[in-house]
C-alpha cells in the first residue's frame, strides 16, 4: 500500500489562491492514477481533478478553467493548483491513488476554507 500525505490545505478569501500537495511513500510511475476529491459538510465526497500516468487529466465542471493538476514523478508527489477560489470550494480535499498492484488509496485529508 501506499501512504499519501497531503498539505498546503488553509483558510483563504474568495478570488485568492491556494495550492495543494500530495507526497506518496514510494515512487508514484508505477501508480496508474493519482487525483483529488473533496467532501464538504453533508455531502458525498465528489471527484475534482485525477491525472493518469500517461498525462490525460479529468476535472469536475464546477472547477475546471480555475484548477489543475500536475504530477512530479521524481518527487512521488501529485500537485492542485486552485485558482479564483470560491465559497462552495470549502471543504476536506482527499488525495487518491490507484494503482493495478495496490488497488486504491487515500490520505488523511486537508482542510481548506473560503470565505466570502
Amino acid at each position: 500500500q501506499v501512504q499519501l500525505v497531503e498539505s498546503g490545505g488553509g483558510l483563504v478569501q474568495a478570488g485568492e489562491s491556494l495550492r495543494l500537495s500530495c507526497a506518496a511513500s514510494r515512487s508514484t510511475r508505477s501508480i496508474n492514477a493519482m487525483g483529488w476529491y473533496r467532501q464538504a459538510p453533508g455531502k458525498q465526497r465528489e471527484l475534482v481533478a485525477t491525472m493518469s500516468r500517461s498525462g490525460d487529466t479529468n476535472y469536475a465542471d464546477s472547477v475546471k478553467g480555475r484548477f489543475t493538476i500536475s504530477r512530479d514523478n521524481a518527487k512521488n508527489s501529485v500537485y492542485l493548483q486552485m485558482n479564483s477560489l470560491k465559497p462552495e470550494d470549502t471543504a476536506v480535499y482527499y488525495c487518491w491513488y490507484y494503482s493495478a498492484y495496490d488497488g486504491t488509496g487515500w490520505g488523511q485529508g486537508t482542510q481548506v476554507t473560503v470565505s466570502s
